[in-house]
């Protein structure tokens, strides 16, 4: 029977060297620090998608036509 492959563990998101217990999820206090550098500057960001309903309602009187129906 052969040896069981082993696994490979957590990688560090900055530098994809193997993460250390001490500083999981990271490798060490640097890349952690330059991830938060990178949060704090605004560097990462989740794109927001505007919801077609909020596109077509309009506020009453945005068409330009300030008159209600029915008013003489």
């Amino acid at each position: 029977m052969s040896d069981p492959i082993p696994l490979r563990g957590p990688r560090c998101p900055q530098c994809r060297k193997p993460a250390m217990p001490p500083y999981l999820p990271f490798c060490s206090a640097r890349c952690r620090t330059v991830d938060l550098g990178n949060w704090l500057g605004e560097r990462y960001s989740i794109p927001a998608a505007v919801p077609e309903e909020a596109e077509e309602d309009e506020a009453p009187g945005e068409d330009g036509d300030d008159e209600t129906p029915g008013s003489a």
